[in-house]
């Protein structure tokens, strides 16, 4: 088991590091000079050229980039262009609001989803069970954007119960922050919420048919007893792996969730930097992206490796 641990995150930093040149390159492609758009059109040649050296854009790329690379290992993750101001002082209260806003959907969406999950496995051919089955799947096939944009017509245009807008701020109080996040959350939410269940119903009736199930039926347990003390103990591995596999699929909801409802928080700090062309805010926050993901993926494959002898003896 150390050995897949070492081996599997020897595999995250390579990919980390790919990822890095991937995304330098990505800005390297971009045409235009920086340096030109930040001055405008009517800027002299002199005046682009000192801010050029300023940004140090008149190194070679190889050397930007081993340069960016060991400053963000160390720390240092470089200057904004356009505030002049270090991203390291950006950066927190921005990725505080992501935080935020993934561990509050972590902790609504996965408890309903284990929860209806197990509701569907206990009633499993009945019609309940089908007709939470098919909206869960409407629900797996919308997406994030379009229950944002349904969530923000019925609960903010038409009932105005909630903000359409969650402009959060150190200065808000729980009861502010809290109307101000439900909607994303609800939105997060429901996207990952609806796989989850799915996912659970499925690993639960499959091991319906299990010897040691049938002998706890044999045995005269109930069958909530059953799926509850049998089956759920016997799913726990398959689970782990789908919840973190969910969490890892959040991100990309995170990024048009925030985009839609305003939210100031990292996604939103690197769409709004792609505006304006400030390179190295973009190349911290994808990095910073790419970072958890590739993370919460080691993580579920080791998580669903434990759980399973089987797998441990192969690996």
């Amino acid at each position: 088991m150390v050995r897949l641990v070492v081996t599997r995150l020897t595999g995250a930093v390579a990919v980390l590091l790919t990822v890095s040149l991937l995304v330098f390159a990505s800005g390297e492609a971009l045409p235009g000079d920086v340096a030109q758009l930040m001055l405008g059109e009517g800027a002299s040649q002199e005046a682009v050229a000192q801010l050029r050296q300023q940004l140090q854009l008149d190194r070679p790329a190889p050397e930007r980039y081993l340069g960016w690379l060991g400053g963000m290992v160390s720390g240092d993750w470089g200057v904004s262009y356009t505030t002049r101001r270090p991203i390291s002082e950006i950066l927190p209260p921005r990725l505080a609001n992501t935080a935020l806003l993934t561990v509050l959907t972590v902790l609504v969406a996965v408890p309903v989803a284990l929860g209806l999950g197990i509701l569907m496995a206990l009633f499993a051919g009945g019609r309940f069970e089908r007709s939470t089955s098919v909206v869960l799947l409407g629900l797996s096939a919308m997406p994030e954007f379009m229950l944002a944009t349904l969530a923000v017509l019925i609960f903010a245009v038409k009932l105005r119960w909630l903000p359409a807008i969650s402009n959060l701020s150190i200065t808000d109080g729980p009861l502010e922050a809290a109307r101000a996040l439900t909607l994303p959350v609800l939105t997060l939410s429901l996207a990952i919420a609806a796989q989850i269940a799915r996912m659970t119903r499925a690993t639960l009736v499959n091991l319906a048919d299990r010897p040691f199930i049938e002998m706890a039926h044999l045995k005269g347990a109930s069958r909530l007893r059953v799926i509850l003390v049998h089956s759920l103990a016997n799913a726990i591995g398959p689970l782990a792996n789908v919840v973190t596999l969910n969490i890892a699929f959040l991100i990309s909801g995170v990024v048009v969730v925030e985009t839609i409802f305003a939210v100031p928080g990292l996604a939103q700090l690197m769409i709004n930097s792609v505006s304006t062309r400030d390179m190295p805010v973009i190349e911290a926050c994808a990095m910073i992206f790419c970072c958890v993901y590739v993370l919460l993926l080691a993580a579920a494959d080791l998580l669903g490796t434990a759980f399973n002898p089987r797998l441990r003896r192969s690996r």
